[in-house]
C-alpha cells in the first residue's frame, strides 16, 4: 500500500475523497488514504504547500492563487481532477431577505432580479451588510462579486466581506457578527434550518456548471509520483461515480454525517444530495437537480477554460496583474493531460478538447469525446455572458468593473 495523506474540510463536497477511503476504492488501487480533517482553507493550503499532506480538497481559485503567488510565495500546484461541480449558496438574515422578493422560489429562480433587489435592500438596511466568505480566493467569493456587480453593487465598497471558515458561519450568524454568508453545504442549509437565514441565491443559478472544489497537489509531487497519482485519480473517479448514484445517497449522507467527517445530521446533508434545497425554515424543498454534481457530465474533468475564467476574475477585481505569463501559469494549474493519462483504459469517457466556451451550452448537448458519448449539461451564466478563453481582454472589457 502506498500511503497518501489528503486534507479536507467538513463539507458535503468532500464526499468523493471520503467515499474513496470508506468504500475501499483507494485500497483497491493500492493506496492507504489517510484523510486529515482541517477547519480552514488557509490551514489546508499550508498543509499542502509545506508537504504535511500530498493531496487536498481545495477551492479551485485558491489553487490558482497559490500557484501565482497571490498573498504569499508562489508554489506551483496542479489540479488534475475536479471533485464536484457547484454546491454553494448565499444566505442572509430573514430581516434582510424580507426586503427581497418575499417568495423564495421566485428569488432563487431569477438571480438577476434578486441582485437588483439586493442593491435596493442595501439602501434600506441599517448598516453595510456583513457577508461571510470562506476565502477571498474561492469560487463563492468570485461568484458573489460577479453577481453583486451585475446590479451595480461594488463588493469592495457597498458590503463588507468577512473571511471565516465554513464551520464557523453558524456561530457568526448567531452572534450577529455577520448578516449572511456564502459557503458550501451543509452550512447554508443548517443556517436556514435554525431560522438564522433564508436562501438568496444558489451558486448553481449564477453559473449552472461552475467550478467548485478540486483535487490539488504540489506540481513537483505530481511530477515525481506519476504512477501513484494515476492510481489515486482512478480511485477518485470510481468514488465520484458511486457518490452520484441515487441508490447510494442515503448511505453517503450517513457516512458524511459522522463526527470525523462533516459532523452534521444526515437528513440535512441528504437534501442537497437528492437535488433539493429548502429556502426558508419550514418551507417545502425546491428542486435543484444541478445543485451538486460529483461525476456525471464530465464533472471531474479539469477544463483549462475554467482555470482561465478564475484568472479573469482575479484580474477583474485587481487581485492579479494582467500579463501573458500569469495567464499561462493560471491556465497550467488545471491538468487535463494528467486526467487523460490516469483514466486511459478505464472506460471513462473524456472530452475531445481541454477547453471550451464557458456558458455557451444552453441545453443538454452531445460533444466530441473519446471512449463513448458525452452529454454536457447547461452551463450558462445568469447574465447570459459567454467566456472565451482565447479572448479574455474582450471579455473583461465587457464589464464596467
Amino acid at each position: 500500500m502506498t500511503p497518501i495523506r489528503a486534507a479536507f474540510l467538513p463539507l458535503t463536497d468532500a464526499a468523493v475523497l471520503i467515499a474513496a477511503r470508506e468504500q475501499g476504492f483507494a485500497a483497491e488501487q493500492g493506496i492507504a488514504l489517510e484523510l486529515v480533517r482541517t477547519e480552514s482553507w488557509a490551514t489546508l493550503r499550508d498543509r499542502l504547500v509545506y508537504g504535511q499532506v500530498q493531496a487536498a480538497q481545495m477551492l479551485a481559485p485558491l489553487a490558482v492563487a497559490v500557484s501565482l503567488g497571490l498573498g504569499g510565495a508562489a508554489t506551483p500546484l496542479a489540479t488534475p481532477f475536479r471533485l464536484n461541480v457547484n454546491g454553494n449558496a448565499l444566505v442572509m438574515r430573514p430581516d434582510f431577505a424580507a426586503a427581497l422578493d418575499p417568495d423564495p422560489a421566485a428569488r432563487l429562480a431569477d438571480p438577476l432580479a434578486t441582485a437588483h433587489d439586493f442593491a435596493a435592500a442595501i439602501g434600506l438596511y441599517r448598516r453595510k451588510p456583513q457577508i461571510g466568505i470562506v476565502h477571498r480566493f474561492s469560487s463563492h467569493a468570485l461568484m458573489l462579486r460577479y453577481w453583486l456587480a451585475s446590479a451595480g453593487i461594488d463588493p469592495d465598497r457597498d458590503v463588507s466581506l468577512r473571511v471565516l471558515p465554513p464551520s464557523l458561519m453558524l456561530e457568526a450568524m448567531r452572534s450577529g457578527e455577520i448578516d449572511g454568508f456564502t459557503a458550501g453545504d451543509p452550512w447554508p442549509a443548517a443556517a436556514i434550518a435554525e431560522g438564522l437565514a433564508e436562501a438568496v441565491v444558489l451558486g448553481a443559478r449564477i453559473w449552472r456548471r461552475g467550478v467548485e472544489k478540486v483535487l490539488a497537489c504540489r506540481a513537483d509531487w505530481l511530477a515525481g509520483n506519476a504512477a501513484v497519482a494515476d492510481r489515486l485519480l482512478l480511485a477518485l473517479s470510481h468514488a465520484a461515480a458511486w457518490c452520484d448514484a441515487p441508490e447510494n445517497r442515503a448511505e453517503l449522507a450517513e457516512m458524511l454525517a459522522r463526527p470525523d467527517h462533516v459532523g452534521m445530521p444526515a437528513e440535512l446533508i441528504a437534501a442537497s444530495l437528492n437535488g433539493q434545497f429548502v429556502p426558508r425554515a419550514g418551507a417545502a424543498p425546491l428542486p435543484a437537480d444541478d445543485f451538486l454534481l460529483f461525476h456525471r457530465e464530465a464533472a471531474n474533468f479539469p477544463w483549462r477554460s475554467q482555470a482561465l475564467w478564475i484568472w479573469s476574475q482575479l484580474v477583474r477585481w485587481g487581485q492579479a496583474d494582467r500579463s501573458a505569463e500569469a495567464e499561462a501559469a493560471a491556465g497550467a494549474v488545471f491538468r487535463p493531460d494528467v486526467y487523460r493519462r490516469a483514466l486511459a483504459g478505464s472506460g471513462a469517457v473524456m472530452p475531445g478538447a481541454s477547453a471550451k466556451l464557458e456558458g455557451a451550452v444552453a441545453t443538454p448537448t452531445g460533444v466530441g469525446a473519446h471512449g463513448g458519448a458525452l452529454l454536457l449539461g447547461p452551463d450558462g451564466f445568469f447574465d447570459g455572458r459567454v467566456f472565451d478563453p482565447d479572448a479574455i481582454d474582450a471579455y473583461l472589457a465587457g464589464f464596467a468593473k
